[in-house]
C-alpha cells in the first residue's frame, strides 16, 4: 500500500471533477482486498475462483505466455481503494447543466469515488448535500445506499420483527435505517464490543456468543423473525444454517455480505423461504450505460436508483434520523491514512466508521460555512426582550426621518435625545416631537448601560461606524438602510454581533413589511416548488447635485437603494440566494462615474430565481415599482404596494393598500423593544441582503457570475 502523487483528472463527458473533503473507509470490503493483496499466489487463487476461471479460459485462448504475460500486467496495476465520499465540485463539463462549481456533492462508485484529492465523477453517481448536512457525515452515503437496497430488497414493513447478521459498518447503518423505518431489529455478532454501537443506532437487543435460536424464539414469542438480512462475510456456512432455522414460515433472506451460501433444499423448501441478493447501492449499479453514459432509468419504472438512494440518504441526514456519530469511531487526515490501514488488520482492532480528511480550500470554506451556522443559532437565542426598552434616541433628523419615521414612534415610547449635525435642525425636531434633549453630539446618544433603543437614520457613510458605537454600548440599533457600505464594515459588525453585548439590529428593509407584501408571501408560501420573480424599479434620473451623487455619502444607488430590493427576494422566498449576475444598463462615465442602473439575475438554494431591473431611464408615467412572480398555479402582480392582483384558478383576485411598510416596520419593532414580541427581522437576514449587493457590485466589476459561499 502506498500513497501516490498522480495528475489531477478532468470531467468524464456530462459529469464533474470534485475535490474531496472527506471519505469513509469501508472497513470489510478495504480491509478484504488489502489482505488479498498481501496473499501468494496460491493464496490468491483460493480466495478468487472466478478469477482462476478467468485465468484458464485466457490460456487456453492466448496460449500460456500470452496468458502469463496479460496476468503480469494486471497482478502489477495498481488498484485505488474507497468508493464513498464527498466533497465540492471545482470543474463541471459542459454537458452537464444540474451542477455549479461550488455544489457539495456526495460522490458514489468504486471506479471513481476513490480515496484521492480530486475524483473524476459521472453525472448520475453524485447526489446534491443539504444544506444542513456536514460533508463528513454525506461521506458516508455510498456505503448507506448498500444498506438501504438491501433494506428494500428485504422489504421489511412499520412493526416487524428482522434479523441483522453482522454488525460492521454496513450491518450497523442497515440496521440503522431499519430502526428509522419504525422496524424492530435483533442484531447479532461474533464481537461481543459492536454490542453498543447496534444498541446506540437503534437495535432493540444484541446477541453475540448464545443460543441463538431461543434467543429468537423467546423475542418473536416463538413465531421466528419475519427476515433475515445476512450483512457477514466469511466461507463459513453456518450463517446461512441458522439463517433458515431462526425465520417464520415463508419468511425472506436477504444476502448482503459476501458469505457462503450453501442453501440446503429440504429446510429452505418446506419453510419457502424467499432468498434474495441485495446489488450495490442500487439499480443502475454495473451498467455502464447508466452510470457513465448518463441514461437514467424512468423513475415510474425504476423508482429508486443508486441516485435517488444517495438523495434518500442525504435526505435522512438533514431530518436528523440518523445517528452517525455513534458509529464513527475514527477521524483522520488522509496523509495518515496508512497507518490507519495497518490498525485496521491487526485481529484486535474496534474501528467501525472512519472517515479520512482532506486538506485545502474547501474545507475552510466548509468550516466558515458552519461558524456562519453557529452564529445564526446563536442569533437566535436573543429574539425576545425580557423588559422592555426605558426610552428611545434618534440621530439623524432629516426630512426621512420627519416623515417616515418619527410620526410612527411618536407617544408611544418615551423618547430621550434628538441628535442632528445643525443645532437649529435638532432643537426644531425636538419640539415637534416631544424629545427630552436636543443635540449635535452622538455621544449623548450612545451612553453605556442606558436600556435604550435608538434610530440612525443619517447619511450611509455614517451607518457602521455609529451602529458599531451603539452596539458596544448594549443598545438595540434600528437604521436606515444600508447597513454598511463596504464588506470590511460588514465583517466588523459580525465581530460586534458575535461579542454580544446586548444589543440587536434591524435595518429599514421595509417592503418586506407592507401589507400587500404579506398577503403576497402568504400565496407565494403555500405554492411549492420553485418561484421566479422580476422585480422592475423606475428610479428616474438622479440629481448630480443630490448628496446620493456623492458617492463618500452614500456608496452610489445600488448600495443605497437595491439592497432594499436584494431583501426582499430573500424574504419572498424564503431562501438563501447563491449566485448573482450583474451589469450596468448605461455606460459608467460623465456626471455619475458609478453604476446608477443595473440589471440583476439571482439564483436561490431553493432554485427560485429573480431579477431585478433598476433603472434611472424611462419615463415617470410607469409606475415607479412593479413586481411579477410565477409560481406553481398562480401569478402575483404588485403594483408601488398600492395594488396586487393574484391570477389563480382562472381568477384574477385584486386587494388594494397604501403602505409602503414604514409604519408597520416601526410598529412590530416597538412590539419588539417593550418586550411584547419576536424581533421582526434577525441580523442574518440584514446580513444577507447586503452579502448578495455586495456580490451584485463584484459581478459587474468582475463582468462574471458570483458565488455566495
Amino acid at each position: 500500500m502506498e500513497i501516490q502523487e498522480v495528475p489531477v483528472p478532468v470531467p468524464p463527458p456530462g459529469g464533474a471533477l470534485v475535490q474531496v473533503t472527506h471519505s469513509v473507509i469501508s472497513i470489510g470490503t478495504e480491509k478484504m482486498k488489502v489482505e488479498q493483496a498481501k496473499m501468494n499466489l496460491l493464496q490468491k487463487a483460493m480466495a478468487r475462483p472466478d478469477q482462476v476461471r478467468k485465468v484458464i479460459e485466457s490460456i487456453r485462448n492466448l496460449g500460456w505466455k500470452s496468458a502469463l504475460q496479460k496476468i503480469r500486467n494486471r497482478m502489477e496495476s495498481p488498484t485505488p481503494l474507497g468508493y464513498s465520499a464527498a466533497g465540492v465540485v471545482v470543474a463541471v463539463d459542459e454537458g452537464n447543466t444540474r451542477l455549479r462549481v461550488g455544489d457539495r456533492v456526495a460522490c458514489a462508485g468504486a471506479e471513481c469515488a476513490n480515496h484521492a484529492e480530486f475524483i473524476a465523477m459521472p453525472d448520475l453517481l453524485m447526489a446534491k448535500i443539504p444544506e444542513n448536512v456536514p460533508n463528513w457525515m454525506a461521506a458516508y452515503s455510498t456505503v448507506l445506499s448498500i444498506a438501504m437496497q438491501a433494506l428494500r430488497q428485504g422489504d421489511a414493513k412499520l412493526g416487524e420483527q428482522v434479523l441483522v447478521m453482522g454488525q460492521g459498518l454496513i450491518g450497523l447503518l442497515l440496521t440503522a435505517l431499519l430502526h428509522a423505518n419504525g422496524v424492530r431489529v435483533m442484531a447479532v455478532d461474533l464481537v461481543k464490543s459492536k454490542e453498543k454501537f447496534s444498541i446506540e443506532v437503534g437495535a432493540e437487543r444484541f446477541v453475540s456468543k448464545g443460543d441463538l435460536v431461543n434467543e429468537v424464539r423467546s423475542w418473536t414469542f416463538g413465531n421466528g423473525v419475519d427476515k433475515v438480512y445476512l450483512c457477514t462475510g466469511t466461507q463459513s456456512n453456518r450463517p446461512i444454517e441458522q439463517a433458515v432455522e431462526i425465520m417464520r414460515d415463508r419468511g425472506r433472506l436477504v444476502i448482503v455480505g459476501n458469505t457462503k451460501t450453501d442453501l440446503s433444499w429440504k429446510t429452505y423448501y418446506e419453510k419457502e423461504i424467499d432468498v434474495r441478493y441485495s446489488r450495490s447501492y442500487g439499480p443502475g449499479r454495473y451498467d455502464p450505460s447508466y452510470e457513465w453514459g448518463g441514461s437514467d432509468y424512468p423513475i415510474g419504472y425504476v423508482r429508486w436508483t443508486e441516485q435517488r438512494n444517495l438523495d434518500a440518504c442525504l435526505a435522512l441526514m438533514a431530518a436528523g434520523k440518523l445517528n452517525l456519530e455513534a458509529i464513527t469511531t475514527h477521524r483522520v487526515r488522509f496523509e495518515d491514512s496508512l497507518s490507519v490501514y495497518q490498525e485496521l488488520l491487526k485481529p484486535e482492532s474496534k474501528e467501525v466508521g472512519v472517515v479520512l480528511e482532506y486538506s485545502g480550500a474547501s474545507v475552510s470554506i466548509l468550516e466558515n460555512a458552519t461558524a456562519k451556522i453557529d452564529r445564526k443559532e446563536k442569533q437566535k437565542d436573543r429574539v425576545k426582550l425580557s423588559a422592555p426598552v426605558s426610552q428611545l434616541h434618534v440621530i439623524g433628523a432629516g426630512n426621512f426621518a420627519r416623515t417616515m419615521l418619527l410620526p410612527h414612534l411618536r407617544g408611544k415610547i418615551p423618547f430621550g435625545v434628538i441628535v442632528n449635525q445643525t443645532a437649529l435642525s435638532a432643537n426644531h425636531v425636538k419640539n415637534k416631537f416631544g424629545f427630552q434633549v436636543a443635540s449635535t453630539e452622538v455621544g449623548e446618544a450612545l451612553k453605556q448601560n442606558n436600556n435604550a433603543a435608538v434610530v440612525i437614520a443619517t447619511r450611509h457613510h455614517l451607518h457602521a461606524p455609529l451602529a458599531l458605537r451603539a452596539l458596544d454600548a448594549g443598545i438595540h440599533v434600528f437604521i436606515e438602510k444600508p447597513l454598511c457600505l463596504t464588506r470590511e464594515e460588514l465583517v466588523q459588525i459580525d465581530a460586534m454581533m458575535e461579542a454580544d453585548k446586548g444589543g440587536t439590529v434591524q435595518v429599514g428593509f421595509n417592503r418586506r413589511f407592507a401589507p400587500l407584501s404579506v398577503k403576497l408571501k402568504e400565496v407565494v408560501s403555500v405554492a411549492p416548488g420553485p418561484k421566479s420573480a422580476v422585480y422592475r424599479v423606475m428610479a428616474g434620473k438622479l440629481d448630480p447635485k443630490h448628496w446620493y451623487a456623492n458617492f463618500t455619502e452614500s456608496g452610489g444607488r445600488v448600495l443605497g437603494e437595491a439592497c432594499h430590493f436584494f431583501d426582499y427576494f430573500c424574504w419572498l422566498f424564503s431562501s438563501k440566494p447563491v449566485r448573482v449576475f450583474a451589469q450596468t444598463a448605461w455606460p459608467l462615465e460623465g456626471a455619475l462615474p458609478f453604476p446608477d442602473s443595473i440589471t440583476a439575475h439571482m439564483e436561490f438554494a431553493d432554485g427560485s430565481s429573480g431579477q431585478l431591473i433598476y433603472s434611472a431611464e424611462g419615463d415617470s408615467s410607469y409606475p415607479k415599482e412593479r413586481l411579477t412572480v410565477f409560481g406553481s398555479g398562480f401569478v402575483g402582480e404588485l403594483d408601488n404596494y398600492q395594488k396586487l392582483q393574484v391570477y389563480r384558478k382562472r381568477k384574477c383576485q385584486t386587494m388594494k393598500a397604501q403602505s409602503k411598510g414604514h409604519a408597520e416596520q416601526m410598529a412590530s419593532w416597538l412590539s419588539f423593544l417593550k418586550a411584547e414580541s419576536a424581533h421582526p427581522l434577525p441580523y442574518e437576514e440584514s446580513r444577507q441582503a447586503m452579502r448578495l449587493t455586495f456580490a451584485a457590485l463584484e459581478s459587474i466589476q468582475q463582468g462574471r457570475a458570483v458565488a455566495l459561499d
